[in-house]
């Protein structure tokens, strides 16, 4: 006699716990998606044409969360706006919108799809997730009544979040996070009156989540880690790269690294809005990451992860990000200075005119220090040392602590800080370091190709982004990013 379903989810559900409390590690994935959008109107489309637009996305990401599941992930994370895309004005976004509650209320929707309304989408998520035996998490909209005896609340009667769901193997809602950081496009969307810290609890691990711009902020990105001490953060993002510094692969494995956790990050896949860049990142970089600009696939990444890296021996120590640059002297020697623009930010530059050298650039508060060996500097290329103290952003303003070692566009000193992907010259050596006035601070360098460089480098406990060897590639940026959230401006769509 074959066991009924319910028996069955049930002994699936136990094995997968026993196995996952044998092992200190963890199987995790990511899916970056290349999302189908939906015709572009300001006018709402029928909830039937809206569901059928997001089941079309749901076929592409159940099965991608079959696939993880066959390879043993316990996890997979999804991107943000992964099941209807973006560019959406207050009103035409709402047919795509659930209602969706706490989890407190210990729902499984695969199996109960109606006791909160109609909620379609949460139950198909909560059935990839239980019929496959995984952690799902994945992005979508939140819609609750409000009325006039809220002073917040909006003229349409309504509140509408950027949502993060997360639903355990049995297909339970676990978590649910509200976007808390609207960026400045998100008209469609209200953020929540508090930040939201939102843990859960796995058999392998402590888990925290928020979703893209979240993660340049104290709250909710600091407080996860440094007060709730979280091991891993579930990261759904729609990130558009910038060069030279904010590409996603790039800034989300410095972060990680910076922060000494794991970051599951899951980014949308769009080449014309310059959307790529998901990955597995680590306290000792990254595990597995994909970059792509040339292709309009989706892409699966896998990777075994260590569930408690802060108990790990490899987990890297305490740093102290300014002891080195101020126990020195201003370097000396010939160490011209001009500014030059990254996006909108005024950095100050000093060109590296030899093959070795020893350099100080110093901006506000903010003093680089760089020694480095170039093993074969090419003539048509330009490297430049770059400090930046000051206010990031247009309409959002935070305040960041910038020192890195740059390659210009071309020969012409007006082009550094300009986008930048591919270079000729290799380093033997390069030492950076700064006083930074922040204990917040993220390494990283990227390669031609904008291709990370996991184990060529390492962050010595005086503060110091050290190379540990001749690089085995061209050098686009070396890069350690300060952030002094205590100087950050009042967020304006809050205000």
């Amino acid at each position: 006699m074959l066991p009924s379903q319910p028996v069955l989810h049930a002994a699936v559900f136990a094995l997968t716990v026993l196995q996952a409390l044998a092992s200190n590690t963890f199987i995790a994935a990511v899916y970056e998606h290349a999302v189908i959008l939906p015709d572009p109107t300001d006018k709402p489309v029928s909830p039937d044409d809206a569901l059928a637009l997001m089941n079309k996305n749901m076929d592409v990401l159940e099965g991608a969360i079959k696939e993880a599941a066959q390879q043993g992930a316990h996890i997979i994370v999804t991107p943000e706006d992964g099941i209807y895309g973006w560019q959406f004005t207050r009103e035409s976004i709402y047919p795509y919108l659930e209602d969706i509650p706490a989890p407190a209320v210990n729902w499984i929707p695969c199996t109960d799809p109606l006791r909160f309304g109609p909620a379609p989408v949460q139950e198909r998520l909560s059935c990839m997730a239980r019929n496959n035996s995984i952690y799902v998490v994945a992005n979508i909209g939140d819609k609750k009544p409000c009325n006039s005896s809220d002073p917040g609340c909006p003229s349409d009667g309504r509140y509408q979040y950027n949502t993060d769901v997360v639903f355990d193997p049995e297909g339970k809602l676990v978590a649910r996070y509200h976007k808390y950081n609207l960026f400045r496009g998100e008209t469609q969307f209200n953020y929540p009156k508090e930040p939201e810290a939102v843990t859960f609890e796995t058999p392998f691990g402590k888990f925290g989540i928020f979703t893209c711009f979240d993660i340049l902020f104290h709250e909710p990105a600091v407080v996860l880690v440094s007060k709730m001490q979280v091991d891993t953060v579930l990261f759904p993002t729609a990130w558009m790269n910038v060069l030279p510094f904010l590409t996603a692969v790039e800034f989300h494995s410095a972060w990680a690294m910076g922060m000494g956790v794991n970051l599951l990050s899951a980014n949308t896949h769009n080449i014309s809005f310059a959307m790529t860049g998901s990955g597995l990142f680590t306290p000792e970089g990254p595990a597995a990451y994909h970059y792509d600009t040339g292709t309009e696939e989706g892409c699966l990444l896998l990777a075994e992860l260590n569930a408690y890296p802060s108990l790990s021996p490899t987990y890297p120590p305490a740093v102290n990000w300014s002891l080195y640059a101020t126990s020195i002297k201003k370097f000396l020697g010939g160490n011209d200075t001009f500014s030059g623009y990254v996006r909108r930010d005024i950095f100050t530059f000093s060109e590296l005119r030899h093959k070795a050298g020893n350099y100080t650039v110093c901006q506000g508060d903010l003093c680089c220090h760089l020694v480095y060996q170039m093993s074969n500097k090419r003539k048509n290329e330009v490297y430049v040392l770059g400090a930046f103290d000051g206010l990031h952003g247009s309409l959002i303003k935070y305040h960041w602590q910038i020192c890195t070692l740059l390659k210009c566009k071309s020969t012409d000193l007006d082009t550094c800080g300009q986008p930048v992907e591919m270079a000729q010259t290799e380093f033997e050596m390069f030492s950076l370091s700064g006083t930074f006035g922040t204990n917040y601070v993220f390494p990283e360098v990227l390669y031609s190709g904008v291709q990370l460089a996991p184990g060529e480098f390492e962050v010595l406990h005086d503060g110091r982004l050290k190379s540990k060897h001749v690089t085995s590639k061209p050098l686009i940026t070396a890069t350690l990013f300060g952030r002094l959230y205590e100087k950050d401006l009042p967020h304006p769509l809050r205000t």
